[in-house]
């Protein structure tokens, strides 16, 4: 059995280096095959995961010489914190490491959304069809106002890239202090006089109780008519259901969805926006470039180095 279990897709010269140096069993799929992943955990003293691969107290149990969960990527909601701080295991995530490509995506989507249909006129140009007042009276961003909904390290790297673009930031932080130092660089509202405010309203906070259905009918029904959501946090936050009719009764602009509740979304899930030609779906994949995808696995395989070097369990 393996020492070290990659268990996701990582980046490959990364990971090479890791398997020069240990005992490693790399497989991008293991995710998806839980009684192989128990099987292989066994012996294992790190695990390398982003956010497909359960870390729960089953899988605990199953790795008894469990040291390291290094996480690609920032976010823990598939990983039982409390179960692995009772068992001794050391949770790193890869913090700030894909803040750039992140919010690079937030301020692209935001500018294609508040375009309107610009971007979606490949057909009927093709076909002939110049029509330019079909696809004018589009927004620009600058002079816009962007109301971050968590600002930490991604949201105030978003925050940065706005106010480059011309944007007036405003940010909503339930943990952030009053006094800490990143507020000085936006406005601090509260959640309805964000949803209020903001032209574009973008997501950055953590999956937990209190957050989910954040953004739900009634958060809809306060926003502006011109403003357009980003969420590319964590399914869940945003309210589904309440998102499609939003946008199918032109309460609001537009909206990207990088994260959705259930992932991979079901054909039977997917039919709820059907027809919506004002919305972007992604596959989870805000945070992933080539350049984030390294500077992730960087952090996870010098965690893991870090870790395991004081020799066996």
């Amino acid at each position: 059995m393996a020492d070290v279990l990659i268990s996701e897709f990582m980046d490959e010269g990364v990971a090479e280096g890791l398997i020069a140096e240990f005992d490693v069993h790399w497989d991008p799929d293991l995710w998806g095959k839980r009684d192989e992943l128990l099987g292989q955990v066994a012996d294992a003293r790190a695990i390398v995961v982003r956010n497909a691969t359960l870390v729960n107290t089953e899988l605990l149990k199953a790795a008894p010489h469990l040291k390291l969960v290094a996480r690609l990527g920032v976010g823990l909601d598939n990983i039982d914190l409390a179960a692995c701080t009772a068992r001794g295991v050391e949770v790193c995530p890869a913090i700030g490491a894909n803040a750039v490509s992140v919010a690079e995506y937030v301020i692209a989507t935001a500018m294609i959304l508040l375009r309107g249909p610009t971007y979606f006129a490949t057909p009927d140009v093709a076909a002939g069809a110049w029509d330019r007042p079909k696809f004018a009276g589009a927004t620009e961003i600058a002079g816009r106002t962007i109301g971050v909904i968590g600002f930490g390290s991604i949201g105030q790297v978003v925050g940065e890239k706005a106010r480059g673009m011309g944007m007036n930031v405003i940010a909503y932080d339930a943990m952030l202090p009053e006094d800490h130092p990143a507020w000085a660089d936006a406005r601090r509202v509260g959640l309805d006089d964000l949803v209020e405010e903001a032209d574009v309203i973008s997501l950055h906070c953590p999956k937990l109780p209190e957050t989910i259905d954040l953004i739900d009918k009634r958060q809809f029904g306060r926003m502006k008519s011109g403003a357009v959501l980003i969420n590319s946090a964590r399914g869940g936050i945003v309210n589904e259901a309440a998102c499609a009719d939003a946008l199918r009764s032109g309460q609001i602009a537009g909206a990207a969805l990088d994260t959705l509740d259930v992932e991979p979304i079901t054909p039977e899930a997917g039919a709820l926006f059907h027809g919506i030609d004002n919305l972007i779906l992604t596959p989870h994949i805000a945070g992933i470039t080539k350049e984030s995808n390294r500077r992730i696995a960087e952090i996870a395989a010098e965690n893991v180095r870090r870790v395991l070097s004081g020799g066996a369990a």
